[in-house]
């Protein structure tokens, strides 16, 4: 009985034909490394102004972290900080899906990457910046207004009713208390020492200032934040992610999710994008307020 032959010499050239129709991230000997971007105050500001927080990105930042093939993933971050708790729950999230994943987290500021923002950066395996970028401010603020010697003048009383010692603590309509800033400056304390403990943890023996320079709240640009140990090279998204992986790496962008039914969800307010009703224009006051605040923020370095 006479053996069979069956010519595979053209076996090749199909697969390679049949491998353009698969999705360029799915093929072999890619490199997929998934972009995030960061951007924004952190935390709540007003209904009708979410800033970032957990809720809202924690979806997308799983989606890059599940995409296949991926080498790392990378995140573009422009922040000048916020909340103090969002930012640490980004941080926290984000580096437990890279030990979930075992992928190496690259981080790219843009133009700022403060306060909180920088907390976020430290989330990075590695942090690349440009040389105008800006970087640090690893401290605590707030603040308010005192207007009790104006509604003296206009001739309105101050009507409090509290349970509880300190429940009236710093109200703007009193006077202030030394007492209720030390308790305050206390808990600024506190805080701005879990966010010093955050950097030296993330950044280890890469960090080349002395402590009295790195955490005073002071921010540097780019060159100088190398220098320090903030960050880790001056270095672009395209060019460092194209040297380290090769020319063809895919940098998907993974964005949020748009549409109806995720607006449905929760991802924007009712009402948000219209000032036509009652509430929208009840709201106007506290908006307006929040775009001062915001802008405010950023002004603050330089932006």
């Amino acid at each position: 009985m006479m053996e069979q032959t069956v010519d595979r010499s053209g076996l090749p050239g199909l697969i390679d034909r049949l491998m353009e129709f698969v999705p360029a991230r799915l093929r072999r000997g890619v490199a997929v490394v998934p972009v995030v971007r960061l951007s924004g105050v952190i935390g709540a500001v007003t209904p009708l102004r979410p800033g970032m927080s957990l809720t809202g990105v924690a979806k997308t930042l799983e989606r890059a972290f599940a995409i296949k093939n991926a080498k790392a993933v990378a995140l573009m971050i422009n922040s000048p900080g916020g909340s103090p708790v969002q930012s640490r729950q980004i941080y926290l999230r984000i580096r437990q899906l890279a030990a979930e994943k075992k992928l190496p987290v690259l981080v790219f500021v843009e133009d700022v990457a403060a306060s909180g923002g920088y907390m976020i950066a430290c989330a990075g395996d590695e942090i690349f910046c440009d040389p105008s970028s800006i970087l640090g401010s690893i401290g605590v603020v707030g603040g308010a207004f005192g207007f009790q010697d104006l509604i003296k003048k206009i001739g309105v009383e101050r009507r409090l009713y509290t349970a509880g010692e300190h429940k009236a603590m710093l109200d703007p309509f009193l006077p202030e208390n030394p007492e209720d800033v030390a308790r305050v400056k206390a808990l600024q304390r506190e805080i701005h020492a879990i966010f010093i403990a955050l950097v030296k943890q993330s950044r280890g023996g890469r960090l080349k200032g002395a402590d009295q320079v790195l955490f005073t709240g002071e921010y540097w640009a780019g060159e100088t934040s190398v220098s320090l140990g903030l960050a880790d090279a001056i270095g672009d998204l395209r060019s460092t992610l194209r040297a380290r992986y090769g020319d063809k790496v895919l940098t998907p962008v993974i964005a949020p999710a748009t549409g109806m039914l995720s607006n449905l969800l929760g991802r924007r307010s009712a009402g948000a994008g219209t000032l036509t009703s009652l509430d929208g224009i009840a709201g106007l006051p506290d908006e307006l307020i929040s775009a001062l605040e915001t802008r405010a923020i950023w002004a603050k370095f330089g932006f």
